[in-house]
């Protein structure tokens, strides 16, 4: 068996993540493509994993591929997390994925109104018409927050009792929830925040209104395989519990979906990994030496794999919170090396973990410099705090 030492897989990571010079994208289209996607849990990663990884990339730019040209889209990903994604990769996520979200989501959703009394009758025909309502107020208006849908949609208002009898008992909106399942079901879409780039508080859109046509229907296990391919293409070599836990699918619906794609097994050093079966070959070093980046809170890098200890080292008590979110990192030729934080001033300030060597110390405080002047008056407050992240931005200076 081939065996792939942690070496080689940092000059993957380098190469195939567009994090070395000499390997950055010319546009972000290409970027959220070859990293299958940039995680869009909080606004700003997408600027920030975008801005990594992108020549000359600019804030304005990034907006404009997002919400004017819209070649690229938010959508309900793997782990029914959001993803900035293009079109034909959204595509394959949303059968590989978003669908079966879709499905789970009604499912419990209905079951939930129906238990608590929220609403009368049948709970399923109940969700039906409010669905149905609430894609028409959305073709009627064009594009708007989920504020003024619940004011136009009588149903959206309703709230859901929880923890009966218990010491934590309230309620909670169903118009999120509604929202989330006509988004996996690809029938709404996130549009434009309103606010900055760093607002959460987004428009919605019919789907066929923002994309003409909506997305492609496509076969699930075609889009399933597909997206294990493109995994294994960018991510590779990886376990099955890595694959497993990055798609968030079933053992079995895994397993079924890699018969179906052409892999040779590896030896990761006493654990058994996968590649493409053609991309066997060693991966030629970066183009121009050893390199630095500071990557955000919950880059893909980061959260690519479920083991990261051959890049991530003995730092997650630092760099994680307890939910398993990463927080901003500070890399070095492959290696996670410490972590960063914007002041609220906007100074962007690295901290080191270990000693990685005068070069790499420079290579990381220019790069801090580097962010913060991207930035300029923009500041970045992760959804996620991690313990290091929280501390330096708190820290006082001086």
């Amino acid at each position: 068996m081939l065996r792939i030492d942690e070496a080689e897989r940092r000059a993957r990571l380098a190469v195939r993540h567009r994090l070395a010079p000499g390997t950055r994208a010319t546009d972000p289209v290409t970027t959220a493509r070859d990293l299958v996607g940039l995680h869009a849990t909080d606004p700003m990663t997408v600027y920030l994993s975008a801005r990594a990884r992108t020549a000359g990339l600019t804030r304005d730019a990034l907006s404009a591929a997002l919400y004017e040209e819209r070649s690229l889209l938010r959508v309900v990903g793997m782990r029914t997390t959001m993803f900035v994604v293009p079109h034909d990769l959204a595509a394959i996520i949303d059968a590989a994925c978003a669908r079966a979200a879709g499905t789970t989501e009604r499912a419990r959703l209905t079951r939930w109104l129906g238990s608590s009394g929220a609403v009368p009758g049948d709970a399923g025909a109940w969700l039906n018409a409010v669905e149905g309502e609430t894609v028409a107020a959305l073709e009627d208006l064009g594009e708007t927050t989920a504020a003024e849908l619940v004011a136009r949609v009588p149903g959206l208002r309703v709230r859901i009792p929880f923890g009966e009898g218990r010491t934590w008992q309230g309620t909670v909106g169903v118009s999120t929830r509604i929202l989330f399942l006509l988004a996996a079901e690809g029938r709404v879409i996130r549009g434009r925040p309103r606010g900055s780039v760093v607002s959460s508080l987004y428009r919605w859109a019919p789907m066929d209104r923002w994309v003409p046509g909506g997305l492609p229907s496509m076969p699930t296990d075609e889009a399933r395989a597909g997206l294990v391919r493109r995994w294994l293409g960018a991510y590779g070599p990886g376990t099955l519990a890595d694959l497993r836990w990055w798609t968030g699918w079933p053992l079995r619906d895994l397993r079924h979906a890699l018969a179906a794609v052409a892999t040779a097994e590896v030896d990761l050093g006493g654990e058994v990994g996968l590649v493409l079966a053609e991309d066997a070959e060693p991966e030629a070093a970066p183009p121009e030496g050893p390199w630095a980046a500071l990557l955000p809170s919950l880059d893909p890098t980061v959260m690519g794999w479920a083991r990261r200890d051959w890049f991530l080292g003995p730092h997650r008590a630092a760099l994680f919170d307890r939910n398993g979110n990463a927080g901003p990192t500070a890399w070095w030729n492959g290696r996670v090396v410490g972590g960063w934080a914007q002041r609220p001033d906007g100074e962007v300030v690295v901290r080191l973990l270990e000693d990685p060597g005068e070069e790499a110390a420079r290579a990381l405080r220019d790069a801090a410099g580097e962010v913060g002047a991207w930035l300029g008056q923009v500041r970045v407050v992760p959804r996620f705090r991690t313990p290091l992240e929280a501390e330096l931005a708190g820290a006082r200076q001086g």
